[in-house]
């Protein structure tokens, strides 16, 4: 990962937070790969209803409307822990 795409998507992600955090929840950076952004919603934010395709899209614009290298935006599903 490229740590000035790393910065400027940690600035952006810094921009949404406040919101998220209303709602116990946050969104973690997880990877940068090819102009591609991976991130995961973490928190209260994992079970929340609230958390479909509009807060996505959101995250979607303001991402890839503030960096012209990001191609896409990908919300990973958390993983289940059982054990």
């Amino acid at each position: 990962m490229m740590e000035k795409e790393y910065r400027e998507v940690e600035d952006i992600l810094k921009k949404i937070r406040p919101a998220l955090k209303d709602h116990h929840g946050d969104l973690k950076l997880v990877d940068i790969k090819e102009g591609k952004v991976y991130l995961q919603f973490e928190g209260g934010c994992k079970e929340c209803p609230i958390v479909d395709a509009s807060l996505k899209e959101v995250v979607d614009i303001a991402i890839r409307g503030n960096l012209s290298w990001v191609k896409k935006v990908e919300i990973l599903q958390p993983r289940l822990h059982i054990g």
